[in-house]
């Protein structure tokens, strides 16, 4: 048996419904301006026209929308060998995505420099102190 919250929720992650709730959105906003257009079109013209076109153009528009999504979201895989990485993924400095073979910098060639990173790290950790001479009176 269900609870009520899980029916809300259309068993769905709370990503995947808040996408859905905004294509929904979307598509009443889309469905909203063809129809004024539809009755704009009606009124202005003298020959009937079916605004039938618009209509459908909405809705493939609509599912256009929700392919991208998806697509977005797509596999994740390792940008050198293109292995799927699934929960074992490993992101580098350098900004790709690796699986455990390759998640060394020395297996990918990483453009990303350390060195100078480190000296950087350290410069900013370690602040040159300079203390003034001492003056005789």
């Amino acid at each position: 048996m269900q609870s009520s919250k899980e029916t809300a929720m259309m068993n769905m992650f709370s990503k995947c419904q808040k996408e859905m709730i905004l294509l929904k959105q979307e598509h009443a906003k889309l469905i909203a301006v063809s129809s004024k257009d539809v009755v704009c079109r009606s009124s202005n013209s003298d020959e009937s026209e079916l605004a039938l076109p618009s209509a459908a153009v909405a809705s493939v528009d609509l599912a256009t929308q929700i392919s991208q999504a998806k697509s977005k979201e797509g596999l994740k895989k390792c940008t050198t060998c293109r292995k799927r990485v699934g929960l074992t993924e490993f992101s580098c400095k350098c900004g790709d995505l690796f699986c455990i073979v390759h998640h060394y910098s020395d297996k990918h060639n990483c453009p990303f420099d350390y060195r100078n990173a480190g000296q950087n790290a350290l410069a900013k950790a370690n602040p040159i102190i300079v203390v003034e001479k001492l003056h005789k009176i």
